[in-house]
Order: structure tokens, then sequence, then C-alpha cells
């Protein structure tokens, strides 16, 4: 049962909201969010399992929601409240606007922090090392021969540091810092020792005590799958003492996806191998020769076999076996005979050198620890040797995954080589799961103290079942997990329409560019802000070029996706609308999502075609040939239910706010004449229909 201080904490907050907001208005939805997040937590559907998956349409307030509901209960239980999210704009929205407004409305004191990965914070130590003066120290730390422009970023960036001007934050440093310059400094878990006097006051230290004493940590999905990946609870607080809010949590099966995939080339590795084989000598010698020996023999035994090897296998793949895209899968995740002897091999290996070279670090950082060995050598040693333990880690886990035998329950992995794009004649292995939903549930949903899983687009086909499947949660009634699909407020009846054309050629017709150039100019006549969606750039540059003289003509400001940076492109949006010039957008897929574009700013959505993804990366092809081995229909298992998911979100660019208006155009007739149609038509919010028929 839901304590009775913490109904009196919820009830005061929405006291003061009223006083704090002009013109408040208690939104019933929201309310009721509010409340079955309360019930949730507190056990009163089941005693384990506090779980609750809610689709909120946009206007609710679901942030807001999840806010009221969640941060009384955590507070009053001394747990931690974790939110975590998939953009940065969200991140933004819940430190600098939401958070510090239930500041002011709850009744009692707490703090919050924005959490960010150790990959974030520059490493002090090892922005000296690169801006070191002995040049064999330096170069040993890049893979490729630095250029003057990087290297005098890096002293400013020490100049800046050293006179606290800095706080080691990449996204708090003035300009871009260039990915292969960031790789060099950044801090990460091998080489950045806490105990050590240098690691103990660097800027992940510093950011991680301020963490450990908030009671509300916004983080992103990412950091999230960081942590629980390492076990819990070494980042981020442990799984079993937060509540986790996970907003936008449509995105996060593709997030826990990516974080168990692996990748590693074949040439580029046996390169900084061999630097490695050279350089175990020295490192060995610093951690008492008589003590590292068998440790340094074990990695330069690791490495003969490895160097050969991996160069071996570049030789040997069969680059007929390549597609266009230059990609080579292993169908059903099957390698073939020798490769998968080869990989066996290189597991075993790249295990045995990570943990001798482990054992070295260990042996160094005791040493340097107790003055055995002069600091500074010492802790050069701890960050070039955190360098090799971060590739070694990778290697070990891509060919632990290529070696890991097909289990006969469940999903296989993905398996492919890729042509490198930065090295001629070289290749990289990469591995990925299917399917993620059982580890979420291992390392996470089981663990949890309680989750809200929230978004505006959970529901596929207007079925939770897609995403429980994606995302490793029950949707069994007797498992207890909560589900609510929350309607919007907005009064879509009268304030807005789906018009659906009578085109006569469908978007697989090879006309059909030149039909929406044909037919997009009465879409656009008399309209003074618009958004056409399209599902390929080609597609769209090819209709942009064919419009402008039009758009000249009519003094429509056409812009494009891609032809300037977003911000850039919303901007001028905004002016246009702003001083009365009618506005056209054009964009592709990204633009259906996280693109808000209130009242007057778009009134005329224009969608050319269904979403549909093709399947074409390596991992969509072996999830669809994986389903087809099991007799399913990949399309109707995947590729509607996704289109139904991007449908509803690009649909959702048109109602920001409860007042604005306008209409969608769907310009694609399968919506209407194919059996799938229906489903995804029904899935759409209310719009009042407009549906021609030929």
């Amino acid at each position: 049962m839901l304590h009775n201080t913490i109904k009196s904490d919820i009830k005061q907050c929405y006291i003061n909201l009223g006083h704090q907001l002009d013109n408040f208005i208690p939104r019933r939805a929201q309310n009721y969010l509010v409340a079955e997040i309360a019930k949730t937590l507190a056990g009163e559907y089941h005693k384990k399992n506090r779980v609750l998956v809610a689709e909120a349409g946009t206007g609710i307030g679901k942030s807001l929601a999840y806010l009221i509901g969640g941060i009384p209960f955590a507070l009053f239980n001394n747990k931690k409240l974790l939110i975590s999210t998939a953009t940065v704009a969200l991140q933004e929205q819940l430190i600098t606007k939401d958070l510090p407004l239930f500041n002011q409305i709850f009744p009692r004191e707490f703090s919050f922090i924005l959490a960010k990965g150790r990959q974030r914070y520059c490493c002090n130590h090892k922005l000296e090392a690169s801006c070191s003066t002995d040049s064999e120290l330096q170069l040993g730390m890049w893979e490729e021969k630095p250029k003057k422009s990087d290297l005098d970023l890096l002293k400013r960036m020490l100049k800046a540091t050293e006179q606290n001007k800095w706080d080691g934050d990449r996204d708090s440093w003035p300009t871009t810092i260039p990915d292969k310059v960031w790789q060099q400094i950044m801090a990460d878990k091998h080489s950045c020792h806490a105990g050590m006097p240098k690691h103990r006051s660097c800027p992940f230290a510093k950011a991680r005590e301020h963490l450990d004493k908030a009671d509300v940590i916004v983080a992103n999905h990412a950091l999230l799958m960081a942590d629980i990946e390492l076990g819990g609870g070494v980042i981020l607080p442990e799984p079993e003492q937060t509540i986790y809010v996970i907003d936008e949590a449509h995105h996060l099966p593709q997030v826990a996806r990516d974080f168990s995939s692996a990748a590693s080339s074949l040439k580029g590795a046996a390169t900084w191998l061999e630097k490695l084989n050279q350089i175990v000598a020295k490192f060995a010698e610093l951690a008492d020769y008589q003590k590292a020996n068998r440790f340094q023999n074990a990695i330069q035994d690791s490495v003969q076999h490895l160097v050969p090897t991996l160069n071996q296998i570049a030789n040997t793949i069969d680059s007929s076996k390549f597609n266009k895209d230059g990609v080579y899968r292993f169908e059903h995740g099957e390698l073939p005979a020798w490769l998968e002897e080869e990989a066996k091999g290189c597991k075993d290996a790249s295990k045995k050198a990570l943990q001798s070279l482990g054992k070295i670090q260990d042996l160094i950082a005791e040493r340097t620890k107790e003055n055995v060995i002069i600091p500074r050598l010492g802790e050069q040693a701890l960050t070039e040797i955190g360098f090799y333990l971060q590739r070694l880690e990778n290697l070990e886990k891509v060919w632990s995954l290529m070696a890991q035998p097909n289990h006969k329950k469940g999903a296989p992995l993905a398996r492919w080589i890729e042509k490198s794009p930065e090295r001629e004649n070289d290749y990289i292995i990469e591995v990925s799961p299917l399917e993620v939903g059982y580890r979420l549930d291992q390392l996470l949903w089981s663990r949890a103290a309680g989750a809200i899983l929230v978004s505006a687009t959970l529901r596929a086909l207007n079925q939770f079942s897609f995403f429980c499947r994606q995302a490793g949660i029950s949707d069994a009634e007797a498992e207890g997990t909560r589900f609510l699909a929350l309607a919007s407020p907005f009064d879509y009846q009268n304030n807005a329409r789906l018009v659906i054309p009578a085109l006569k050629l469908e978007p697989q017709a090879e006309q059909f560019t030149d039909l929406l150039i044909e037919v997009l100019p009465e879409y656009l006549e008399g309209e003074t802000a618009s958004l056409v969606l399209f599902s390929s750039y080609w597609q769209m540059n090819k209709v942009a070029d064919a419009l402008r003289p039009l758009a000249k003509k009519n003094k429509w400001q056409l812009l494009v996706q891609g032809e300037e940076s977003r911000n850039e492109t919303l901007k001028k949006h905004k002016e246009n609308c702003k001083n009365g010039i009618p506005s056209i957008l054009f964009g592709t897929g990204s633009f259906s999502e996280g693109l808000d574009l209130p009242g007057d700013l778009l009134e005329n959505l224009i969608i050319t075609k269904i979403p549909f993804a093709v399947p074409t990366s390596p991992v969509e092809e072996a999830h669809a040939e994986y389903i087809e081995s099991k007799g399913g229909n990949p399309f109707l298992q995947i590729s509607v239910p996704e289109a139904s998911k991007k449908l509803i979100q690009s649909v959702g660019r048109l109602l920001r706010k409860e007042r604005d208006s306008g209409r969608v155009v769907i310009l694609d007739r399968r919506i209407i004449n194919r059996r799938y149609g229906k489903a995804l038509l029904d899935s759409l919010p209310p719009f009042k229909r407009v549906i021609e028929y030929n």
C-alpha cells in the first residue's frame, strides 16, 4: 500500500503546481498516470514485479507525471530515482526546466544531477602524456602520426585544465573536439585508477562524487547499458537500490543491441599487437621482472599466435562473397569450419593476453602507490597499458562472440565481415545479437526496485506485444506488469484532417518520383508552413531539384535537409513563418521524430510513403532470415509493426499543443488497398479522415 506521507507529498505537489503556474488546468490523463506510477511502485499490482509500461501521447505531460509519481516514493524509501533518456534534448529539458520546476513544488529537499559516461570526460594524465615532449611516449599513444593542429589543440586543453578554466567535460569545451583527438585523452576504466594520486581529482572522479550524493540522476540509455553490462552499480547506483524511469523507451532495445555488439579489424589489430609485443618488456621491468616474467611470456606467446592468424584470416577471406556494400554475411550466423577453428584460437589468445596485461597493470599500480618506482614513470606506464587493455578487451569480446556456438533455443548471433573503409586489404569482423530482451530482463528488470517505461510511441498496431518482445518484458497477466495507453488530450476530430488522395501509382512503381513532382504542388499551394517527409535522400533531392523553379516563381522558401545543419534549417523555417513567407521543409526519417514545430510552424504535413524499412543491414537481414527459418513472416512480424511505430511518430509532428491545427496528407495508397493497411490506419490518432477513391 502507498504510505500516507507519499500520498500527502503528491497531493501537495498538485496544490503548489496550481500556485506556481498561471492558468494551470489539471489534466485527467496526467493525474491518472501519476496515480498508476505510485501504485505500481508501491507493489499494489504485484509485490515483486513493479513495472509499468505506459504510452502517453503528446500533451499529457508525462515528464512531470513521473517526477510527481516517482520522486516522493523514491525518497521515502531511500531509493535513487534514475531517469534514462535517448536524446540530449530531453536531458536538457529535464535538467533546465522540469526538475527545477518540480523542486519548487515539492515540499521536501532533494538533489538532482546529469550523469555522463566516463568517456565524456578527459583523463588529465593522458592529456599530459599526449602533450609530452617525450616523442616515443607521445607517438606510442597514437595509431597514426598526429597532425600539428591536433597537438596544438591538446596543448590548449592542457593549459585550460591547469588554469581551472576547463572541467574536463567534452561537452563544455567551446569547440568540437575531433573524435580521433578525444580517443587519445578520454578517461577509461583501465588507465584511470582512482587509487592513484593523479586520478583522485580527475574530472570523472569529481563528477562521481556528486553523483553518489544525488537523489535523482538523469542519464542516457547508452550510459545505463554500459553500467548494467558491467554488472550494475559500477557507474550508476545498484539496480536493487534504484527506481528506473525509462523515457523515450522505444529506443532502449536498439541501444541494448548496439551495446552487446562488437567489431574489430584484422590487419589493424595485428599492427597494434606488434607494438604491444615490442613494449611489454618495459612494462614487465617496471612491474618487477621476477613477478611479471610469466605474464610477459604469456602476452608474447598470445601475440605470436594472434598476429599471423589475423593476417592469415584477412588473406584467406574469399572476396567473391562480398555484396555491393562490401559486406559478407554468414547465413544463420554459421561460420565456415576453418574460421570457426581460428575464432576459438583467437578467443583463447586474446583472453590470455588481456588477463596477463591486467596482472602487470596491478603490479605497477601497487609499486607506484608504495613509491617503489617514480610516480611519473608508473603513471605513464599505466596510461599506456590502459590503451592496450581497452583494445584487448574489445578484441576478446569480438572473438568470444565469433567462437560462441549457436544455441538451439533462441535466435543466433548475426556475424559478418566488412571491407575496411580506412585501410586497403583490411577487413572488420562484426558480431551482433538479434534479440536482447532476455539480457535486459536478466540484468535490469528482474533486479530493479521498480521500473517505469514511458514514450509517446510504444505500441505497434495498437498492441504492446512487439515492444515487450524487443525489451524483454513479459505481457503475461500473471507476471503483473502494468500496461497503460493514454490518449493525447488533443481534439483530433476538430483540429486536424487526415487526407489520403486517389493516386494512380504506389511507391514501388518506377514512375512514383515523377508522380510526386506532379502532385506535390497541389498540396503545397496556399500553405504557409509545410513539412514533406521522404523515405530516401535520393528521392527527396530529385523532387527538390524539380520543384525549385516553381518554388522560386511562387515565392516559397524550400529548405532541404542536409543542405545546411539541422539547427540552421529549422532556424530559417521559423524566421520564414514569423515573417509570413511560405516555408516548406523537405526531410527524411530523422525529421519524423523529435522535431517540435508547434502552432503556425507546421500546419501541413505530407508523408510520401509508409516508412517501411528495407532489411539491408546485416543484422536486419539476419533477423528476417531467422524468422523465416521458424516459419514466420518477417514482413508482418517486423516490417509492419516497425512501420506502424514510425508512421505514428511521423503524424505526431503535426499537433504539438492543444490549440494546434492542420492536416496530414499520406501519398501512399497501400494504407487503403492492402490487407495490412487498415491496421496501420487504425493505429493512428483519430483524425477526421478524408479518403479519396478513384
